[in-house]
């Protein structure tokens, strides 16, 4: 399995960010007996200023709302604005997650997504992806989501090692992996998340890869192995 940290190009708070991941992952797991699975890669990520390019070339549009609450016909969710200062930046995250999906559906082998404020706090078990889940948020939830407190607490009621995505929210709202910022995609889940975009438009991608849309293939690990860093954001400043 490849693994992959996205890190904005020529921009000094992203790249010490990944580079502290990197660290803490190589410190955890330089003693495994297979280095490669455990060889992260620094991943280019979509810059604003690329956004319409990398659209058009992919025949994608965006199609979430920036300033009022909106209801999806097709979907029956609810779109809330997040709080974003620069939009373009918003949509450059979404296109460096798509960008990824699309490597993981042509590799057809399952990739490791980490945004570059994940940082790792736990070996990953090698048998993570032995189940029938097609994406694995790896993430603890504290200070990373919404109710994070919530989702910790129903995670932990748990003893499999994965188990489905929680819901932490009204039905109707988008809700899915803890922050987005780590997780497990194999082809399947790649595929799905390359439809989803086709038929809904792209979201920002903590929305689209929701339980809602995803389904019960949407896990997450019971045993935390990565948590936020606390950076500055990227897309809400």
């Amino acid at each position: 399995m490849r693994a992959f940290v996205i890190t904005i190009p020529d921009h000094p708070e992203s790249n010490q960010a990944a580079n502290k991941c990197i660290e803490s992952h190589f410190r955890l797991h330089s003693s495994s007996l297979m280095p490669d699975f455990f060889t992260i890669e620094k991943f280019n990520a979509v810059t604003p200023n690329d956004t319409a390019t990398v659209m058009m070339e992919n025949g994608i549009s965006w199609n979430y709302p920036w300033e009022t609450v909106e209801h999806d016909i097709k979907s029956g969710l609810t779109k809330s604005p997040y709080n974003t200062i620069n939009i373009d930046a918003r949509i450059a995250c979404a296109l460096s997650h798509y960008k990824l999906w699309k490597f993981c559906a042509d590799i057809e082998s399952p990739i490791l997504v980490l945004e570059h404020d994940a940082i790792f706090t736990k070996k990953l078990r090698m048998d993570i992806t032995d189940n029938n889940y097609s994406i694995i948020g790896i993430n603890d939830p504290r200070g990373a989501t919404r109710r994070s407190q919530d989702f910790y607490d129903k995670v932990l009621l748990h003893r499999e090692a994965v188990i489905p995505c929680p819901y932490i929210d009204s039905i109707n709202v988008p809700q899915g992996l803890a922050g987005n910022s780590a997780y497990i995609i194999k082809r399947e889940g790649a595929e799905k998340m390359l439809e989803l975009v086709k038929e809904h438009g792209l979201w920002p991608n903590d929305a689209l890869m929701c339980k809602q849309l995803v389904g019960a293939k949407l896990g997450v690990t019971t045993d935390f192995y990565t948590k936020v860093q606390g950076t500055r954001s990227t897309t809400t400043l």
